[in-house]
């Protein structure tokens, strides 16, 4: 009895290891595929997929420049104006760093941004600000008068009020995917790791 008793015990301890064994390999493999999946979940607000509303301006170089043109590759769209003290700066930093961390897909995603002052906007201080953020590649800044600028800022629903001093507007940053829509909105607290995220997703589904 005293035998069977031992053996019993042990045949419990391994049996216990093994459970534990199992326990362990299942969880690791749900917390993978939990990372998994929220790599692939969009971190901005899906905005459906309506037509994105084609324009037509000239960027830093003096260069004539289209939505449209870019059908095929995924674009990033925002809101600037270049002497703000604040916000568009780091939004830029952002959409810098969100180039750097896409690594060899930023090649498949092109960057525009939209002045929203159109009297302090040139195509110097436009190239000086694309220079001062290390932003060059598939990257324009997209100039105009009021009268060019304005219907672009009413299809996306920015607010722009040029001042003397500041520049009071709305900060967006839209993403259009490679079939000319409108899939994501953020605001301006997104960050370049959620923008990343979310322009890998959608390049995925090409």
């Amino acid at each position: 009895m005293r035998m069977s008793w031992r053996l019993a015990s042990r045949f419990s301890v391994i049996t216990l290891a093994l459970l534990v064994v199992v326990i362990v390999a299942f969880w690791g493999a749900r917390n993978s595929n939990g990372g998994a999946s929220a790599t692939s979940t969009l971190q901005g607000t899906d905005i459906g997929s309506q037509p994105a509303p084609d324009f037509h301006l000239t960027d830093q170089f003096g260069k004539p420049i289209s939505l449209s043109q870019f059908r095929g590759k995924t674009v990033v769209l925002t809101f600037l104006y270049t002497h703000c003290p604040d916000a568009c700066p780091l939004t830029a930093e952002k959409l810098h760093a969100t180039q750097v961390q896409l690594g060899k897909d930023a090649s498949n995603v092109v960057m525009l941004a939209v002045s929203t002052d159109p009297t302090g906007d040139t195509p110097a201080s436009a190239l000086a600000f694309s220079q001062t953020h290390k932003l060059s590649n598939n990257w324009h800044y997209l100039l105009g008068t009021h009268e060019a600028l304005s219907p672009v800022w009413n299809a996306y629903s920015i607010y722009a009020q040029p001042a003397t001093a500041t520049v009071t507007h709305t900060s967006a940053v839209y993403i259009i995917d490679d079939k000319g829509r409108e899939r994501i909105f953020f605001s301006n607290d997104f960050t370049s790791a959620q923008l990343t995220n979310d322009l890998k997703v959608l390049l995925n589904e090409g």
